[in-house]
């Protein structure tokens, strides 16, 4: 499998319910670097049908095949070491929320689970989404075989869309204040306060989401930190600059007026934030991880399966979640 054959498995894995031609897999090719005639791109279409990545559909085109997810899912894998860094900085510049308005797109994680747990789920994440450990109260939920974003929910499986944290990336560029995102990780919450990470993996170093790992790792107790109020929480830490500091406390203030919480702590200016060092003329800033709730079904039990960062959602369209039960 060659880096040539990985492209057009990508550009066929965007459009997962969609017939794509040579043509179109050409054009979109380029736009990821890649200069290539129709005719080469039919050459190595062919090659990918033989291994069974890859479906026929007459002269109309491709669709990839669940074999060719797996492929691509597992190929070169060195090559997306700082995978996450970089679609962290994508979403955040593709995110445009008015927060007064509360108008534009979000960043949702899209989580799955069986439909026949759906009442039990949601009563385990009722006490979450009333705490402080939720990006936002507003989700999204729909069954199998309908559509989250540009995902299509397994049959037999409830899709959950809960507010990315990266969103609040977003929101702090679009004010002018550039965000670094440092590391994902576990937080320890002693008597309803932080007190230190207990691991962190760095988003820079990492081909997967380091929350999604601390999940399935069961690393976790958000329903300890919720019910009685110490526990360990999914939080990550990012760095902005000094200069922004009384601007970033402002806008995470109407933030939360607003209805989007996130921000647990911003620090000090050149100062340690929870034991953890930070950059030259750097704060500390810690943001609760979207996918808390979801950890909260994995340690009551329930098997969950997320993707963190999946896809952008018009904030307008999301309902809060007490209106689910």
């Amino acid at each position: 499998m060659n880096k040539t054959m990985l492209a057009i498995l990508k550009v066929l894995d965007k459009h997962p319910d969609k017939i794509i031609g040579s043509r179109e897999i050409s054009r979109q090719l380029k736009m990821l670097g890649i200069e290539l005639t129709e005719r080469t791109v039919r050459y190595h279409l062919r090659i990918l049908d033989e291994r069974g990545y890859t479906k026929v559909f007459g002269k109309e085109g491709r669709k990839i095949t669940q074999k060719g997810r797996d492929e691509l899912s597992q190929a070169l894998v060195s090559e997306k070491v700082g995978f996450i860094i970089s679609k962290i900085e994508t979403l955040s510049y593709l995110t445009d929320l008015d927060i007064e308005k509360n108008e534009g797109n979000v960043i949702l994680n899209v989580s799955y689970f069986p439909k026949e747990k759906l009442k039990e789920a949601l009563r385990i994440m009722k006490p979450v989404f009333s705490s402080h450990y939720v990006m936002c109260d507003r989700v999204v939920m729909c069954k199998g075989s309908k559509k989250i974003g540009e995902l299509v929910v397994p049959d037999g499986q409830i899709g959950f869309g809960t507010v990315c944290s990266v969103t609040i990336n977003g929101i702090f560029l679009k004010a002018g204040i550039p965000v670094t995102s440092k590391f994902g990780g576990v937080l320890q919450i002693e008597n309803s306060e932080p007190t230190r990470f207990t691991a962190l993996i760095s988003y820079e170093g990492s081909s997967l989401d380091p929350l999604e790992i601390f999940i399935k790792s069961k690393m976790t107790d958000v329903l300890g930190a919720v019910k009685n109020r110490s526990g360990k929480i999914l939080a990550s830490f990012r760095e902005i600059p000094v200069v922004s500091l009384e601007n970033a406390r402002e806008l995470s203030n109407n933030l939360t007026k607003n209805g989007i919480g996130g921000v647990l702590i911003i620090g000090n200016p050149n100062q340690p934030l929870l034991e953890m060092p930070v950059s030259v003329d750097k704060a500390g800033m810690v943001i609760v991880g979207g996918l808390n709730p979801i950890a909260a079904l994995e340690e009551a039990g329930i098997p969950t399966l997320s993707k963190a960062m999946s896809t952008l959602y018009k904030f307008s369209e999301l309902i809060k979640f007490k209106e689910l039960l």
